[in-house]
């Protein structure tokens, strides 16, 4: 009988665990940037011929989830969120109302409209601003620093990062659509579009600590935390989005045998040099690092998202 209960408490603690760990990841995804993009990647998985409605009512459903559970869980919620509501209930609305032409109109440019609103959206949240990383980034950052040069300047600067994504998302999808008649095409219509949001995504992990540590060696509040990293690591993910791109083409057949066979050996060969030239620019960095202070002052506006 003991064992059994011992075997009933050691299973429900793992539950409790497993339980903790997936409110915590959930939490950490909807105080970021991702769960508000996450309404526009459904829109372009689901959007095709024929299939407006369905991705317009879907994505704005899950736009609606999205500001329901920030409610719920007492957070603010976030610009982006709203602008999701907004865009994509309109975008119900002329699915459920509009004529059949329209339909098929926003069928070939829907695409395009969403990666123009997007870019809109990024750039005008910094001419008001308000950079609209700014709220994801207040989720984890003490109150006391939300005012700080480096916070706000560190925001900027991912919002500008979006803003980039975005425009190269936008710029594809217009040559796709306009020049190449062909919204469904493989490099304009997924794998450059898909490449400026890695882009954008891979670009907010990475500045914070980057612009952190540049900060406190200006200021001269290093410590023995702060560690310099090469900015080769923004780019991380090209190796394998590299190989990614070879496989995806073999599986859906837009690229011939050996086209994704030669991006396969590329990416597998790339993954392990770019690994290695990191490396060795993240020790020449810290090899050549200023000597930390014996007695750091606290650095004024040091938070970072």
């Amino acid at each position: 009988m003991t064992t059994e209960r011992d075997n009933s408490a050691g299973s429900s603690n793992a539950d409790t665990t497993r339980g903790s760990k997936a409110r915590h990841a959930l939490s950490q995804f909807l105080n970021s940037p991702f769960a508000g993009m996450s309404p526009w990647i459904l829109m372009a998985l689901l959007t095709g011929p024929g299939r407006f409605e369905e991705a317009a009512a879907s994505a704005f459903a899950l736009s609606l989830l999205l500001v329901i559970g920030t409610h719920k869980r007492g957070t603010s919620i976030k610009l982006l969120e709203v602008f999701d509501v907004v865009y994509f209930g309109v975008m119900a609305l002329l699915a459920l109302f509009a004529s059949q032409g329209v339909i098929e109109w926003l069928e070939k440019w829907g695409g395009e409209m969403t990666n123009i609103a997007l870019v809109a959206f990024a750039l005008g949240s910094i001419l008001i601003r308000q950079p609209f990383t700014l709220q994801y980034a207040k989720e984890d950052t003490p109150e006391e620093f939300w005012d700080s040069p480096l916070f706000l300047r560190i925001n900027y600067v991912i919002t500008w990062a979006w803003v980039i994504g975005f425009g190269v998302g936008a710029v594809s999808g217009a040559y796709g659509d306009a020049v190449l008649d062909d919204a469904n095409n493989f490099w304009t219509g997924w794998i450059i579009q898909i490449g400026g949001l890695i882009f954008a995504i891979s670009f907010t992990e990475f500045y914070p600590d980057y612009a952190s540590y540049r900060a406190a060696v200006r200021g001269g509040w290093l410590s023995d935390d702060d560690k310099p990293t090469s900015v080769l690591h923004v780019f991380d993910w090209v190796p394998m989005y590299v190989l990614a791109i070879g496989i995806a083409g073999l599986v859906t057949d837009s690229l011939n045998t050996t086209a994704g066979i030669v991006l396969i050996v590329v990416g597998i060969v790339a993954i392990n040099i770019y690994r290695k030239v990191t490396a060795a620019m993240d020790q020449r960095l810290a090899q050549t690092a200023p000597p930390r202070p014996s007695s750091p002052p606290p650095p004024p506006d040091s938070a970072s998202n």
